[in-house]
């Protein structure tokens, strides 16, 4: 049976179309179970019905035409019941429904299956039999098995407006993928699917006479994409400082050294033709990144593949086709790399979506930096179904809508509208503190990490940096970066906001963020090596950054220092011992610096429950809610799959910060709060509400979160967040909220 299953599935992934996907699968399903007939019921949602889509046995002329209500018939109780019905003798059940069209008056054993994707019943999966007997378990498991795999390739239709019959009645009904937040924003375009030139996987094996012909072709190559690369580089940087290009100068370092080079090179005077010698050293170096198994290195993968793609275009001809790209073009791929955002002309890149990737990844984090929405991760989505089709990303929600009906684009265009008008309107807040109208202040800080948000962040009325993730310039290097290196660039940072504080986050890299040149490899890395983890079991790393980051704030007084993914008392004790042996080396050394503040980021439960101890340790915490969520709900937030459940206004989130407030102002130390939940407005009231004493966030956030924090009173905040904990679950809580903005005459902040 797995080997029919191995088969079945490959025949229908090499599927033109799902129509031709049913059909391979009703065929192959009747072979494989011996079955008279096998058919394939798809349900139309706007009208209520169960839509015979594929048979193999029944009448050839019902597809297509016949249709059950959704309450009738076996179909609709397999359907309701979300499980399997099988019958010896299908017309004894009272719910039997006869089609005479069908020609199933003739059969009696009856197997359905409901074809199930993200919880939501989308058709079933039928096997008939003329003889009275009941099928046995492993058919049963087997079709069970089959209608998982079909699941997939119906929601890609379904989201994409493509299954056959139903496409022309759903005009006029809401389509969307699902995916996750990369960067905030809506965009409405032309979606452009990116594809690599060709695959370089298909380059056979050929030996050639001419070596140094071949050796001169390839050497073009990379002559023709070094100035391409160029080319890229002075287009960029038109858009994004220097410190943000990094990439494309690898790339450039690349072509003119001698790994990837030098190595085509000697396959080729080896004997090989030069597009089998490029696929050999290009599959080599990327088996090695991947081998190493965390995200981050998968991403530089990618980079690698990119640039042996372009170099394989060059060797396969040398004319290229440019593509087009619309006044508002929103590039979509299976993978989207720096390089693809650099190829759309400056001013015509409008959004970005990726099926792989996550809200971490680095066109992400470039997509934020250009101000364009993105959304990542769109497991569901056929990149071939919509190149050239109109898309509005939702990049608040994280969905791609996929030429949505006039009600839908005209509803979205009103939001843009409105969104425009409400920046404008929020400027002039700029000047005025983040304060309630009975006084109570909650100063608002900026999390960062590029140095060209610097620019940004002072042009913006914020009370200083609550959150700089160090480990940027880590991640751009191919070494550690050295003690100087790290102190000029704190430096930069701290002198751009005195007096007022800046948060340096120590180096926080393991999960989902790692080192190219420090590889992890782990089954589990989110509960593995990382954050404090790392740098305390390597002190010669981490004494370095920790003297950077106290010779970069001589003569200033605004460093505060922050541990991440602290999980013990230890860890902190551990930590503290290390600072104060970097402070004594560096004051023996003559340095004027003064003991920074240190603040502990609470992102683990074990450190929620022992809050009040770490608390007696360090001067502030500071919750990191981005984690804490993940940990406290179990819940991957990079996986679109378990994306729903994944969020920070769960009651059990709201108690667990509440506990930390409590074991921290207990000996009167300040928390904060620097995840995507202080952006969020709603959650702000709540945060208010409960005391705590700032919050960090992205830049772009800060003008929402004044305006509620200047239309709520603390004590209404407070009235809201008792109200708020006697609901269950995190939608309840929502509503109530966005009813409670509603009703302050906030509800443009509202994303319906």
């Amino acid at each position: 049976m797995l080997e029919v299953l191995r088969r079945i599935v490959q025949e229908v992934n090499a599927a033109e179309n799902l129509e031709q996907a049913l059909g391979i699968i009703v065929l192959r399903v009747k072979q494989a179970m011996v079955a008279d007939v096998c058919s394939v019921y798809l349900t139309n949602f706007l009208h209520q019905q169960h839509v015979l889509m594929a048979s193999d046995g029944l009448n050839p002329a019902a597809v297509g035409t016949v249709r059950l209500g959704i309450d009738e018939g076996l179909i609709s109780i397999v359907s309701e019941r979300a499980e399997p019905i099988n019958l010896d003798n299908a017309p004894d059940h009272p719910h039997y429904r006869f089609i005479a069209e069908t020609g199933e008056e003739r059969y009696h054993a009856f197997l359905g299956v409901p074809i199930i994707h993200h919880r939501k019943v989308l058709g079933v999966l039928v096997v008939r039999q003329r003889a009275r007997r009941k099928f046995d378990e492993s058919e049963v498991t087997l079709l069970v098995t089959i209608a998982a795999q079909l699941a997939g390739a119906i929601a890609h239709a379904e989201a994409s407006g493509g299954i056959n019959g139903l496409q022309s009645e759903r005009r006029s009904a809401a389509r969307y993928i699902q995916g996750l937040p990369g960067a905030l924003g809506i965009a409405v375009g032309t979606a452009v699917a990116i594809y690599p030139p060709t695959d370089l996987n298909a380059i056979p094996d050929r030996k050639v006479d001419d070596v140094e012909a071949e050796v001169t072709a390839f050497e073009q190559a990379v002559a023709k994409v070094y100035a391409d690369i160029q080319a890229l580089t002075a287009r960029i940087v038109e858009v994004l400082p220097s410190e943000d290009t990094g990439l494309f100068n690898a790339y450039l370092q690349m072509l003119s050294g001698k790994s990837l080079v030098g190595k085509t090179v000697a396959r080729i005077r080896a004997g090989s033709w030069a597009m089998g010698a490029l696929r050999e050293t290009i599959n080599e170096h990327t088996r090695a990144f991947e081998a190493m198994g965390d995200a981050y290195l998968s991403e530089r993968a990618s980079d690698v593949r990119d640039l042996g793609l372009r170099l394989l275009s060059y060797l396969e001809t040398d004319t290229r086709h440019p593509r087009e790209y619309p006044e508002q073009t929103i590039i979509a791929g299976e993978e989207i790399t720096a390089s693809m955002l650099a190829e759309v002309p400056h001013g015509r890149l409008a959004g970005v979506v990726s099926v792989r990737g996550s809200s971490s990844s680095h066109v992400a984090i470039l997509a934020r930096t250009l101000g364009v929405p993105a959304v990542m991760g769109v497991s569901d989505l056929n990149v071939g179904r919509i190149d050239g089709r109109e898309v509005i990303l939702d990049g608040y929600q994280g969905r791609v809508h996929i030429e949505p009906p006039p009600a839908v684009r005209s509803e979205f265009m009103r939001l843009i509208r409105e969104e425009t008008a409400l920046t404008a309107g929020l400027a002039e807040l700029r000047d005025l503190p983040a304060e309630t109208p009975d006084g109570y202040r909650m100063p608002l800080y900026a999390n960062t990490g590029l140095l060209s948000d610097l620019s940004i962040s002072q042009n913006t009325d914020i009370e200083g940096i609550g959150l700089y993730r160090t480990e940027f310039p880590f991640m751009i290097r191919e070494r550690f970066p050295g003690e100087e290196e790290q102190r000029l660039i704190y430096r930069q940072v701290l002198e751009a906001f005195e007096p007022k504080p800046v948060v340096l986050r120590t180096l926080d890299v393991g999960g989902d963020k790692a080192l190219p040149y420090f590889p992890i490899t782990e089954d589990n890395p989110f509960l593995g090596w990382r954050g404090i983890r790392i740098t305390l079991d390597h002190p010669e790393i981490f004494l370095v950054q920790l003297r950077a980051m106290l010779c970069a704030s001589s003569g200033l007084t605004n460093l505060h220092l922050l541990l991440p993914m602290i999980s013990t008392v230890a860890e902190v004790d551990d930590t503290l011992k290390l600072l104060k042996r970097a402070y004594r080396e560096l004051i023996n050394a003559g340095e004027a610096i003064v003991m920074p503040r240190v603040g502990v980021m609470i992102e683990v439960p074990s450190a929620v429950y022992q809050a009040d101890v770490i608390a007696q340790r360090v001067d502030f915490l500071s919750v990191g809610t981005n984690d804490l969520t993940q940990y406290l709900l179990a819940v991957d937030r990079n996986n679109a799959r378990v994306a729903e459940l994944y969020d920070s206004l769960h009651p059990a989130v709201l108690r667990a910060i509440m506990q930390v407030v409590e074991g921290a102002h207990r000996y009167n130390k300040p928390v904060t709060v620097c995840g995507e939940m202080a952006g969020d407005p709603a959650a702000a009231i709540l945060l208010l509400g409960m005391g705590i004493d700032s919050l960090s966030m992205s830049v772009v956030s800060l003008p929402r979160v004044k305006w509620v924090i200047r239309n709520f009173t603390h004590i209404q905040a407070q009235r809201l967040l008792e109200e708020v904990l006697q609901f269950e679950d995190a939608n309840t809580i929502r509503c109530h909220l966005n009813k409670a903005l509603e009703d302050a005459g906030l509800g443009s902040l509202i994303r319906t």
